[in-house]
C-alpha cells in the first residue's frame, strides 16, 4: 500500500532526519480538499528496519494544499486477471486516442474491441461476437483487411468518424523477449478523418477534399450570439460579429493544394459554402467556448469540427518541412499574423493525423492575390450552381449543365472557377482565346481531347508518391500523362504556326511555354524501361479473386484453431477452398513488377533465377527417369515444403517409397536435391524481390525530384480540358462569346437560362429567351420588374446572373450577344426558406439576406431582388420593398434586376424622379398573360416596358389543382375588393371635384 501511494505522489520530501529511533508505525500527514486529516499507514518488517535507522519529521504545513489529482490505476495494477496482449494494446489505443474509432490489425483481420464493438458493429454490418479471456468476455467484431477501405468510407464518409488505424509490427528478438513472446506489435499509424484523406479508393475525384483551421482571436465576439439576442429578437451575423479578423488555412491533402486568406468572421459563411471544406479545426480553447458565434455558423451546413492544441509552427518558416519547395521571400511577409496561426494550426493536426507519415505540400498561395468575384452564400444557392436547391444533387445545376471534362482534374478546377469566377479582365481574355482557337480547330479540339483522356490525375498520384504511398502502376500514370503531354505539346506547336484569324496569335504559344518536359521526358523513359505492364495487368487479375481466397483462407484457420465466437465474427460469404497458404500470401506466383533490364543487378538475378529454373527441369526429368514415374512433378506445398508429387499409376508402382502425404491416387515426399535446390530458387526470388524494391524506390525518387515540373504540366493539362470543354459545349448549344470590359454596363441580347433551356429541350419544349440592357443612364441601372406568377420573372433574374459567372469563368454563354462589364461581387434575395433552428421566420431569413446586399453590394456589384417584402402585410411590404429600392438607387447604385408583385413600387419610384426617361435609374419591364375566348390562357414570358398590375394569382392556383369550391370563393372575394377600391376611388375623384 505505501509503494502505490509514494507512486501516486503523496510520499513527502524529507524536511528533517535523525538517528533516533523511531516509533513502530510511520505516521503521515497529508491534507485533502475536505480539511486536514490524518491516515495511519501500517508498514512492513523491512520498513520498520528502516525508519529505525532514519526519522523524518514532516510538517503538515510544507506539504501540497488542496485536492491532490490522482490517476486512475493502470490496467496492470488492478487486482484482476489480465487482457490477452492483443487486447490489452487495444485498450491502450483507445485510451490514447480517444474520440477516435480504433480498427486494430490482427493477421488477415482489423478488429473492433470493448464499446467500440458494440457500438458499430450494428452501423457496420458486423456480426458482434466476444472474445472469451481469463478476465471478462470481450465484445469484439471484425472485418477481412482487404475490405478496409469499404469500412473506412462507412465511418469517415458516411459516419463523420475519426478513425485510429492500428498496425502489426514484428518484434526483432529482444521485443519477443520483453512482450513475453509477442510475434508482433501492434500501434497507431494514421488517423483518418474527414479532412485528412490522401488516396483513398472512395474520395470523389471530382471535388477537392479540404481541412480548414479558423483562427479567430481570443476574446473577439465570444459569446455575441447570446448578449445580442436578449437585446433584440433576432440580429444578422454581420451585427453580431462586426468586423472582427479571423485567419483562414485550407489544404487538400491528395493534391497537396495550400491557402490562406485573412477575412472576418461575418464573411466566414460565404467562404465556407464557396470551400466546402469536409472538416473544420479550431484551437483546443473554443471546446469551453459553446456559445460562440462560430459554432451557429458551423452548424448551419453541419460542418464536422475538430479540435487541435495551438502548438508550433508559429511563423511561416516553421511550415518549410511540409512543404515541397520553399516560399518565396517576397510572399513570406504578406502573410497576416491570423493567417500564420491558422496555417500552424492545420499543419500541427494533419501531422498528428498522419502520424508516421511525412506530409509535402505546395506553398501556399494567400486568396487575396487571386482576383476573384466574390459569390455569397445565399447567392450559390440559390443560383443553383453547384447543387440544386430542393434536393442538393448535382444533376439541374449550372455545374451539371455546363461540365464536358473528360479528366478527375480538370472536373474539379472547373468547380473551383465557378466558386470564384476570375475579375481578371487579362485572365478571363486568355481563357476566351484558348476557347475561340479550339472551335475554329475542331480537329485540334479533338484529338487533344483524346490524348486528354489517355492521361492521369497526376495532381492525386504525385501526392501519393510524395506521401511514400506511391505503386508501380502509379508510376506508368505517370509515364502515361508525360508521354500524352509530349504529343499534346507536338500538336499545339504545329496549331500555333498556322494562319487564323479570331484569337489571340500567342494563345497556345503562350501554353506551350509553360510545359518543360526535358526531365519529364527522361523519366517518363526510364519508368517504361524498368516497369513490366505485363505484369503489372497480371497483378490487377490476381487481385480481383484475392479476397475470396483471403476469406477462405480465414475461415479454415477459424475452423482449425478458433471458436464459435471467433467463426461469428468473420463477414458471411461463399466459402472458396484455398488451395495453399503460398497461393494467398505467398510471393511465389507473384509476377515481376521490373523488367530484368531495370538495372544491372536485377538482369544478373534473373540470370541465375533462370539458371536455377533450368536445373529445376533438368532434376525433374532425372527423377522422372530414376522412379520411372512421367507424372513426377517438383512444388511446394504449405508446411511440407520442397515436395515430388506423383499420382496415377505411378504412385501405385512406387509404394514402398517413404511419403509426407499420400491419397488412393497421389503421393507427396521429398527428394534431397530438390530441397536444395528449393531452397536455392527462394533465395534468388527473394532477392530479385529486393531488388526490385530498391529500383522502384529509385523511380519514386525520381518522381519526387520532378514533382515542380510534373505539377505544371498537369495544371496546364487540366486548363486545356476545361477549354476544350468549353468549346465543345459552344458548339453543342450555339453560346456566344462575351464581350468584357471595365465598365458598369450590362447588355445582353436575347440570353437564355443554361440550365433551363436544356430541361426544356429535353420536353420538347422551347425556350423563350430575353434581352437585358442596364447600365448608367439613359438605359437604367435598375430593372423594376412586375407581373403574373409563373410568368417566368426568377428565370430572368437568375438566367442573367448565371450569365455572368459564365462570361468570368472564361466560357462563352447563352445569348446572340453580350457584353459585360465586370462584376466584383453577385448577389441574390430568391426564393423563401425559414431557419427554426435559430428561431427566424421566412420573413426574418428574407430580412437578413436583403440586409446582407445593401449593407455589402459596391457600384460594380450585380444584384438580383426578387418579392422583397412579400413575407408581411401588403402595406409593410410595399413600404420595405420601395426603401430598398431606395437604397439601391441613392447609396448601392449598382446594377440590379428587381422584381416585385407590389406595383404601387412602381409608383412611388416614379414620383421620386427614378423613371425619368434620359437621368432616372429606374426603368419598368414586365411579363403578361394573354386569355383567349375559350377561357384558356398562355404566359407572355417575353419582357416588355411597362408595369403589370395583376398577378393573376387564380390562374395559378387553378393550375396547381386548387378545389373549384375554393377558386370560386377567392374570385368572390377578389371582386369585392376591387368593387370597394373603384367605390373608394370614385369617391376621391368627387371630392376633389
Amino acid at each position: 500500500m505505501f509503494r502505490k501511494h509514494a507512486a501516486r505522489g503523496f510520499w513527502p520530501r524529507p524536511l528533517h532526519s535523525s538517528s533516533a529511533t523511531a516509533p513502530a508505525a510511520f505516521q503521515l500527514r497529508c491534507r485533502y480538499s475536505g480539511g486536514a486529516s490524518v491516515r495511519r499507514l501500517t508498514t512492513t518488517p523491512l520498513l520498520q528496519a528502516a525508519v529505525r535507522r532514519s526519522r523524518t519529521t514532516v510538517k503538515l504545513s510544507d506539504l501540497p494544499q488542496g485536492k491532490v489529482a490522482a490517476e486512475p490505476l493502470s490496467i496492470e495494477e488492478q487486482q484482476l486477471p489480465p487482457y490477452p496482449t492483443v487486447v490489452l494494446q487495444a485498450r491502450q489505443n483507445m485510451d490514447k486516442f480517444e474520440g477516435c474509432v480504433l480498427l486494430t490489425r490482427v493477421g488477415g483481420f482489423y478488429e473492433l474491441y470493448f464499446e467500440h464493438a458494440e457500438e458499430y458493429a450494428p452501423l457496420l454490418g458486423l456480426k458482434l461476437a466476444s472474445k472469451k479471456t481469463s478476465r471478462e468476455n470481450v465484445p469484439m467484431a471484425g472485418f477481412p483487411f482487404l475490405h478496409l477501405n469499404k469500412f473506412l468510407k462507412m465511418l469517415v464518409y458516411d459516419l463523420n468518424r475519426h478513425v485510429a488505424l492500428a498496425e502489426e509490427f514484428p518484434n526483432d528478438a529482444s521485443e519477443k523477449v520483453k512482450s513475453g513472446g509477442l510475434m508482433h506489435d501492434r500501434r497507431v499509424t494514421r488517423i483518418f478523418t474527414p479532412g485528412t484523406l490522401i488516396d483513398e479508393d472512395f474520395m470523389d475525384p471530382y471535388v477537392n477534399s479540404y481541412i480548414m483551421a479558423i483562427h479567430i482571436s481570443q476574446g473577439a465576439a465570444a459569446g455575441t450570439t447570446q448578449s445580442a439576442a436578449s437585446s433584440s429578437p433576432q440580429t444578422s451575423d454581420a451585427a453580431c460579429t462586426g468586423s472582427t479578423p479571423i485567419g483562414l488555412a485550407w489544404l487538400d491533402l491528395s493534391t497537396g493544394q495550400f491557402f490562406t486568406q485573412s477575412t472576418t468572421l461575418s464573411s466566414l459563411p460565404s467562404i465556407l459554402s464557396r470551400i466546402a471544406p469536409r472538416e473544420v479545426v479550431l484551437e483546443q480553447t473554443f471546446e469551453l467556448q459553446k456559445d460562440h458565434d462560430i459554432f451557429s455558423m458551423l452548424a448551419d451546413d453541419r460542418h464536422l469540427i475538430s479540435f487541435s492544441p495551438h502548438e508550433s509552427l508559429a511563423s511561416v518558416n516553421d511550415w518549410e518541412p511540409f512543404l515541397e519547395s520553399d516560399i518565396p521571400k517576397a510572399s513570406r511577409e504578406t502573410f497576416t499574423e491570423h493567417e500564420v496561426v491558422a496555417g500552424g494550426l492545420v499543419l500541427n493536426y494533419v501531422r498528428n493525423s498522419l502520424q508516421d507519415l511525412s506530409m509535402k505540400l505546395q506553398p501556399p498561395i494567400r486568396y487575396e492575390n487571386m482576383h476573384t468575384m466574390t459569390i455569397d452564400k445565399n447567392s450559390l444557392r440559390a443560383l443553383e450552381i453547384k447543387q440544386t436547391i430542393r434536393d442538393g444533387f448535382f444533376r439541374g445545376s449550372l455545374l451539371h449543365a455546363i461540365r464536358r471534362t473528360v479528366t478527375k482534374s480538370g472536373a474539379r478546377l472547373l468547380n473551383e472557377w465557378l466558386g470564384s469566377p476570375s475579375t481578371s479582365l487579362a485572365v478571363i481574355e486568355a481563357r476566351q482565346d484558348l476557347v475561340a482557337r479550339f472551335i475554329e480547330a475542331k480537329d485540334l479540339k479533338d484529338s487533344l481531347i483524346v490524348l486528354l483522356r489517355r492521361s492521369h490525375d497526376c495532381h492525386r498520384l504525385l501526392t501519393r508518391f510524395l506521401h511514400g504511398r506511391g505503386s508501380p502502376d502509379d508510376l506508368l500514370g505517370i509515364a502515361n500523362t508525360i508521354r500524352a503531354t509530349e504529343e499534346i505539346t507536338t500538336l499545339l506547336k504545329e496549331e500555333a504556326q498556322k494562319d487564323h484569324t479570331s484569337s489571340s496569335p500567342d494563345c497556345l504559344a503562350a501554353l506551350v511555354s509553360r510545359i518543360d518536359l526535358e526531365e519529364p521526358l527522361k523519366l517518363a523513359h526510364r519508368i517504361q524501361e524498368s516497369i513490366d505492364e505485363e505484369g503489372i495487368a497480371q497483378q490487377q487479375v490476381a487481385a480481383a479473386s484475392e479476397v475470396e481466397g483471403i476469406v477462405a483462407l480465414a475461415q479454415d484457420v477459424i475452423t482449425s484453431e478458433g471458436t464459435q465466437e471467433d467463426a461469428a465474427a468473420l463477414l458471411k460469404g461463399k466459402k472458396k477452398k484455398a488451395t495453399s497458404v503460398r497461393e494467398v500470401y505467398g510471393e511465389d506466383n507473384e509476377p515481376w513488377i521490373m523488367r530484368p533490364a531495370a538495372s544491372k543487378e536485377l538482369q544478373k538475378l534473373h540470370d541465375e533465377l533462370a539458371s536455377l529454373l533450368e536445373d529445376k527441369t533438368n532434376l525433374g526429368e532425372a527423377l522422372r527417369e530414376r522412379f520411372g514415374a512421367s507424372s513426377l512433378t517438383l512444388k511446394w506445398a504449405a508446411g511440407i515444403g520442397h515436395v515430388a508429387h506423383i499420382r496415377g499409376k505411378d504412385a501405385k508402382n512406387l509404394a514402398e517409397i517413404k511419403t509426407v502425404s499420400s491419397s488412393r491416387s497421389t503421393k507427396t515426399f521429398q527428394v534431397p536435391e530438390w530441397t536444395t535446390l528449393g531452397l536455392h530458387l527462394d533465395q534468388a526470388k527473394l532477392r530479385i524481390r529486393r531488388e526490385e524494391q530498391r529500383v522502384f524506390q529509385a523511380l519514386r525518387e525520381h518522381v519526387a525530384k520532378n514533382v515542380i515540373k510534373l505539377r505544371r504540366i498537369a495544371a496546364v493539362l487540366d486548363e486545356i480540358d476545361i477549354a476544350t470543354s468549353f468549346a465543345t459545349l459552344a458548339v453543342e448549344q450555339k453560346l456566344v462569346r462575351p464581350k468584357l470590359n471595365d465598365s458598369r454596363t450590362h447588355v445582353i441580347i436575347a440570353g437564355r437560362h443554361p440550365t433551363v433551356e436544356g430541361a426544356l429541350y429535353a420536353q420538347g419544349r422551347r425556350f423563350v429567351d430575353n434581352d437585358c440592357v442596364i447600365g448608367p443612364p439613359p438605359d437604367g441601372l435598375i430593372w423594376l420588374i412586375t407581373g403574373p406568377n409563373m410568368a417566368g420573372k426568377s428565370t430572368f433574374l437568375r438566367q442573367n446572373a448565371l450569365i455572368t459567372i459564365l462570361a468570368q469563368i472564361g466560357c462563352y454563354v447563352p445569348a446572340s450577344y453580350a457584353e459585360l462589364g465586370i462584376v466584383d461581387a453577385i448577389f441574390s434575395r430568391v426564393g423563401s426558406a425559414d431557419n427554426l433552428f435559430h428561431d427566424q421566420s421566412t420573413f426574418m431569413v428574407e430580412m437578413l439576406e436583403t440586409a446582407q446586399i445593401l449593407r455589402q453590394a459596391t457600384p460594380r456589384s450585380f444584384v438580383i431582388m426578387d418579392e422583397i417584402g412579400r413575407g408581411t402585410t401588403p402595406e409593410d411590404g410595399t413600404a420595405i420593398s420601395f426603401a430598398c429600392l431606395h437604397h439601391l438607387v441613392t447609396i448601392n447604385q449598382c446594377r440590379t434586376l428587381f422584381a416585385t408583385h407590389f406595383h404601387d413600387v412602381a409608383d412611388m419610384a416614379a414620383a421620386e424622379g427614378f423613371c425619368q426617361p434620359q437621368t432616372g435609374s429606374v426603368r419598368t419591364y414586365c411579363t403578361d398573360v394573354e386569355e383567349r375566348e375559350d377561357g384558356s390562357f398562355v404566359y407572355i414570358h417575353k419582357l416588355r416596358p411597362g408595369v403589370n398590375r395583376q398577378s393573376h394569382a387564380l390562374k395559378v392556383a387553378r393550375l396547381a389543382g386548387l378545389p373549384q369550391h375554393a377558386i370560386d370563393v377567392a374570385r368572390k372575394v377578389l371582386e369585392a375588393a376591387e368593387a370597394k377600391d373603384s367605390e373608394a376611388g370614385g369617391g376621391e375623384s368627387q371630392d376633389a371635384a
